[in-house]
């Protein structure tokens, strides 16, 4: 299948792209999918290169992939792009799309905002593909109300309440989907379950290894990508389901392997820091003090006391 290449850095360059008369806005646009004409090249694979963010919902006749599973798309789903994300499409998934639509804002128009300010806060803008918002009917109303209007203020005469009037109701959108997801990750149980169960047999053979002095401290990313899940959605789950982040897991089973090590071995503090795979003893002592309260050389101390 033949392949390209888009680069988008604004609201006029998308709508150009879709051959959409001129935006009201140039700032922030909601485009109704369904009323996209399929272009001549979309049997190709693209990979947009955008540089807005946007929230998009679609609901259609298909399948989408999470992990190694497939998921029906007649519900709805909904994915969200931050600027200077790479977003492949392709033909099986951009076909007779029930209904759907696109809200996009360039980041100009939230700088200096409180959105501009906390819009990392949205962790969800850094989810994969893979990791869609499905929605129910009742959720997908109040979503819809929230896009209709954004979509007539722009639509009126832009005055100095416009911008404040449309960045209250994105923020309004993404607080909705944020409670959202919390609901996916508990509602869509049997997905997370198998999720943490995998993540706790990667970290625990991980840790298994006794190599660590070569392979380093596992990264975040080192999990999220056997278990194919962005850095964010796997910290977010575990967050939601235990209380604690992946790297606080990472921690938590590095300072168990440190207790043993330094309870059963005569093994000095830098001997088991370099052989847990820190790089410095001083960052070994100072995770195995936030997490214990104590530095490892008094952890021993009161245990042989």
């Amino acid at each position: 299948m033949p392949e390209s290449f888009i680069n988008i850095h604004s609201i006029s360059e998308f709508h150009r792209y879709y051959s959409l008369e001129s935006p009201k806005h140039p700032l922030v646009s909601v485009i109704d999918l369904t009323k996209i004409k399929r272009k001549d090249t979309d049997s190709a694979q693209h990979f947009h290169h955008l540089g807005l963010y946007a929230a998009v919902y679609k609901k259609f006749d298909g399948s989408f992939k999470y992990g190694r599973s497939d998921y029906d798309f007649q519900e709805g789903a909904l994915m969200f792009i931050a600027p200077d994300q790479i977003v492949q499409t392709s033909s099986d998934t951009d076909t007779e799309i029930d209904e759907g639509w696109f809200l996009a804002f360039h980041p100009d128009f939230i700088y200096g905002s409180e959105l501009g300010k906390k819009i990392r806060n949205y962790t969800f803008f850094d989810y994969s593909s893979n990791e869609a918002l499905y929605v129910s009917d009742e959720e997908k109303k109040t979503l819809e109300t929230i896009i209709s209007a954004i979509q007539t203020e722009y639509s009126k005469n832009i005055d100095r309440h416009t911008q404040g009037l449309i960045l209250n109701n994105i923020e309004l959108l993404l607080n909705y989907c944020d409670r959202f997801y919390e609901r996916q990750f508990f509602t869509r149980s049997k997905v997370s379950n198998d999720i943490l169960h995998n993540f706790e047999q990667l970290l625990n053979h991980y840790f298994d290894d006794e190599n660590l002095i070569d392979k380093g401290i596992p990264e975040v990313k080192y999990f999220a990508e056997k278990l194919y899940l962005s850095s964010n959605y796997l910290s977010d789950l575990l967050t939601k389901y235990s209380g604690k982040t992946t790297i606080e897991h990472i921690h938590l089973r590095l300072v168990d392997k440190a207790k043993n090590l330094l309870l059963g071995t005569s093994k000095s503090i830098s001997e088991i820091a370099y052989e847990l795979g820190f790089e410095h003893p001083s960052h070994f002592t100072k995770v195995f003090k936030t997490k214990t309260g104590l530095s490892p050389l008094h952890f021993r101390k009161n245990q042989i006391s």
